[in-house]
């Protein structure tokens, strides 16, 4: 243990999971076990922070704090808000280390993906300018998974899980009637395609399924994509095409920009949502019109009906091990997930800096993929398969999603 006496803070930001919560529970449990000071909440990140929207936990009934843990999406409410550069302007800065020394935080996690790691990296780098003893500590979130240094993020498996079992709904759900045709379903994924590849898994429970995947790591072209629709729908008059949000060309642009893209996000990220649609009149225009397409939307990252026992474990576990580090004067660095290399599947958790995680995407390998670049190959299958499986009952007695007042958060 470090010498560090004072309270801790911690807040979610960027788009919800369905394990986000076990993480912040992870950290309120952890926090109050082993440390002396007192635990608040900031609603809608770093943005509801600035405005003072701060929640102390003691004020928050057991059963509550008990609720979040099984329950989907941010219970204590998210943001998109970039901070600036401090070395050009420090006015939020100052302003955020005021809100600080007021309520004696020296610790403070933030729960988040890419662009929140960027934010506690800033956060981390400020205390250091000024001199404020503060540790701070980011935990991983993100259903995308394309956070670098660690093996998988949490909210990534169930999101593969609930996008896998709907994929295979809708394959068996076209192989209905005699009739040919043809599935387009579009899932999130703007710059890596770790959620349409995990759909690759379909094949463990229906070897026979006529599939094919395209991801952003891999150059789409018009005229490869139709070769590959023609010769499927020559073996089998049914076919499942999964498809990221984010297809791009060889030059790496998104394709479709016209219909596909939408404005930009405070990061610069287009808001995609489209190219499904795109590839369903491909397929009408070029081959044969018995085309149908489905895009599963924000339903993908908050099906806590579907959630991943190893995902919800391993999502508290990061949330009490940021805890521990920060407890033993540690700061600055996000909790990755490693997994061993025995026949078991099983992980562990190392600090990973903040700075050399901030602004990076981890692709899917393309050799990861099949030969022909539309589907997964062996390793794809054996990296994504153990962080699907397991079942929590998420639901109440009336047969609905447990679920608490998310107002005594916000």
């Amino acid at each position: 243990m470090n010498n560090l006496k004072g309270n801790c803070l911690l807040a979610q930001s960027g788009g919800p999971t369905s394990v986000i919560n076990s993480s912040a529970y992870g950290i309120i449990k952890e926090f109050v076990k082993s440390a002396n000071g007192k635990t608040f909440i900031g609603a809608y990140g770093i943005e509801g922070i600035l405005r003072k929207q701060i929640y102390d936990v003691d004020n928050i009934d057991k059963g509550t704090l008990e609720g979040i843990r099984y329950m989907p999406s941010s219970a204590l409410g998210s943001c998109r808000y970039k901070l600036k550069d401090f070395r050009k302007e420090t006015e939020e800065y100052d302003k955020l280390f005021n809100i600080f020394r007021e309520l004696d935080i020296k610790y403070f996690f933030y729960i988040g993906g890419n662009d929140s790691m960027d934010a506690a990296a800033k956060i981390s780098e400020y205390a250091k300018f000024k001199n404020y003893d503060i540790k701070v500590i980011g935990i991983p979130k993100t259903i995308d998974n394309d956070l670098v240094e660690t093996d998988h993020c949490p909210g990534f498996g169930s999101s593969a899980k609930y996008v896998t079992n709907v994929a295979m709904e809708l394959w068996l759900d076209i192989n209905t009637y005699t009739a040919p045709s043809i599935m387009v379903l579009e899932v999130m994924g703007r710059d890596a395609g770790w959620i349409a590849a995990s759909t690759g898994l379909i094949k463990e429970n229906i070897p026979w399924v006529n599939q094919l995947i395209y991801i952003p790591e891999i150059s789409f072209s018009e005229e490869k994509f139709l070769n590959d629709v023609s010769e499927s729908v020559i073996r089998n008059n049914k076919l499942l095409i999964v498809t990221s949000e984010g297809l791009k060309d060889d030059k790496k642009e998104y394709i479709n920009v016209g219909s596909n893209c939408y404005e930009n996000d405070q990061f610069g990220h287009k808001q995609l949502g489209g190219v499904g649609k795109y590839l369903q009149q491909l397929i009408k225009n070029n081959i044969h019109n018995k085309v149908k397409f489905t895009e599963l939307g924000v339903s993908q990252r908050c099906a806590m009906h579907c959630v991943s026992k190893v995902d919800i474990e391993e999502s508290e576990m990061v949330g009490r091990e940021a805890v521990r580090q920060a407890l033993q004067g540690n700061s600055g660095y996000m909790i990755a997930i490693k997994r061993t290399n025995d026949s078991e599947y099983s992980s562990f958790t190392e600090l990973v800096p903040l700075n050399i995680i901030c602004n990076k995407v981890k692709e899917v390998p393309i050799d990861w993929m099949n030969s022909r670049g539309n589907n997964i190959g062996t390793k794809m299958r054996e990296y994504v398969l153990p962080l699907i499986k397991g079942e929590i009952n998420s639901y109440s007695d009336n047969g609905m999603l447990r679920c608490v007042d998310i107002n005594k958060f916000r």
